[in-house]
């Protein structure tokens, strides 16, 4: 069996194991056992993050430890309409002669598919010296396993090939950081005044990863939704029922949706939203102009929210930043700032609300720890600041990166990218427990990640594979 076949066996099995983000013990357990059954020492700590370890092979037992680097979870959404228990069903994998993609739902080749080529490089790398694979949990909501992972599992090695990137023609040597924060607030309802009510639907937007695509300019299904709510109340009554949006902090919101009583016409609101369906493509047309604003009939809710709670939100969703909020100064065309509005829940008692700022500069993150507590006290909201995740600077002098940058040039005649990006990674963790540690990040071409739209371009794998094998056997002769 090929490189490519061999590798996309391996990602088979973990597409069989649902593994949402938050929910990874059933495909840890699997890791541990398969693993282990396959000849390596494995461990299995108290977050699920698997290692397993192999000796360096005959000759290069004394080489420097590498460690290659992946995260079991993955975020899990289905299509509008689609059927999908994330916490249940499998993902169902489709295949082109140029793609792998998911029935319906996202892939999960992020990082599904550097957990697949890790395992397969345990299993069939030739010359090497030491190697350990760690895989981590929770990577896509909040990296816990990277920060839980015991520093001694990073200390005893010199080089670590993170396999979390998207395009195989690039070597990342330096990431965003981030925080996580939370919204929440006690809703008051009382019994609606209007006798009309309705869905409105906001969907067919891009959406995307908020690293990757926030510098694309696309609209964000939220913000579009509580808009076009605040348009309506300058028309009349809009007794706000229900709102909820997004699928994950981390994904541009491609649809959200409300429900609502209201005394205003049914023309009034079709015009209404004509108005806004144009002032949304004047401003995002040229990168998504797919956008539908669907109204449909429903039946008038037992309960509203108070009008104090409506106006709360709303202003809420409209004056917090979201998108790019400041450019680089030192890499041209790299977005060094920005924050997505990624999601919004709502049930009878409490909303919930999650924002994800992103920056190359730690002291901007903190501002926007800074800026979430005091636009919570204006709104009436309480913040939750969560996990911090730590930049990973760029190493000037790194040899890794030289070396994986000097492969591909061999391998591909032609020169590889080395970028700065502006997103996560779990490298910033392992930098602060190993200061020495020699990293890059690195990953087959993925499209439209943390998407239904997710695809593998399957030319890469094999690429990828034979890079990652060349790179191991000169850290072994160095």
């Amino acid at each position: 069996m090929d490189i490519l076949e061999s590798v996309l066996e391996e990602f088979k099995k973990l597409a069989a194991i649902p593994r949402a983000n938050g929910h990874e013990q059933a495909v840890s357990d699997f890791l541990k056992q398969y693993l282990t059954d396959a000849g390596f020492t494995v461990v299995q700590d108290a977050k699920n993050n698997i290692i397993a370890d192999k000796p360096g092979t005959k000759g290069h037992e004394n080489a420097p430890r590498t460690i290659l680097q992946g995260h079991m979870d993955m975020v899990a959404v289905g299509a509008e309409g689609v059927d999908y228990d994330p916490l249940k069903d499998p993902i169902k994998l489709v295949r082109t002669e140029k793609y792998l993609t998911a029935d319906g739902t996202s892939l999960g080749a992020d990082d599904g598919i550097g957990v697949a080529e890790g395992i397969y490089l345990l299993k069939h790398a030739k010359e090497h010296g030491p190697l350990r694979l760690i895989v981590t949990t929770d990577e896509e909501r909040g990296m816990t396993g990277a920060i839980a992972l015991d520093a001694k599992y990073l200390k005893d090695a010199q080089f670590l090939i993170n396999c979390d990137s998207e395009n195989y023609d690039e070597v990342t040597v330096g990431s965003a950081g981030s925080v996580d924060l939370t919204f929440e607030r006690a809703l008051k309802r009382v019994q609606p005044t209007a006798g009309k009510a309705y869905k409105l639907t906001v969907r067919g937007l891009k959406g995307g990863h908020s690293g990757e695509r926030i510098g694309d300019g696309r609209g964000n299904a939220i913000r579009t939704l509580a808009l076009i709510l605040l348009a309506l109340q300058q028309q009349g009554a809009v007794e706000l029922a229900d709102f909820h949006g997004g699928k994950a902090h981390n994904a541009i919101p491609e649809a959200a949706a409300a429900t609502f009583a209201t005394d205003i016409e049914a023309a009034d609101l079709s015009n209404i939203l004509a108005a806004e369906k144009a002032k949304f493509l004047a401003i995002y047309g040229s990168v998504d102009p797919g956008i539908e604003l669907v109204l449909e009939a429903a039946d008038v809710p037992e309960t509203v929210l108070v009008a104090g709670d409506t106006k709360r939100l709303l202003r809420l969703l409209t004056v917090m930043h979201t998108g790019v909020y400041a450019m680089s100064t030192v890499i041209p065309g790299l977005v060094e700032t920005s924050a997505n509005l990624g999601v919004v829940k709502m049930d009878e008692e409490t909303v919930h609300v999650e924002l994800f700022p992103r920056s190359a500069v730690d002291g901007k993150i903190d501002e926007f720890a800074l800026y979430a507590e005091e636009i919570a006290e204006l709104t009436g909201f309480t913040a939750i600041v969560g996990t911090k995740s730590p930049g990973w600077k760029e190493n000037k002098d790194s040899k890794l990166a030289k070396i994986v940058a000097e492969t591909f040039q061999e391998q591909n005649g032609r020169p590889m990218k080395v970028e700065t990006i502006h997103a996560g990674l779990e490298c910033g963790f392992h930098f602060a427990k190993n200061p020495h540690l020699d990293m890059v990040s690195i990953g087959v071409t993925t499209q439209d990640i943390h998407s239904p739209n997710e695809k593998l371009v399957l030319a890469t794998v094999e690429p990828q594979v034979k890079l990652i094998e060349a790179t191991l056997k000169k850290i072994a002769n160095l």
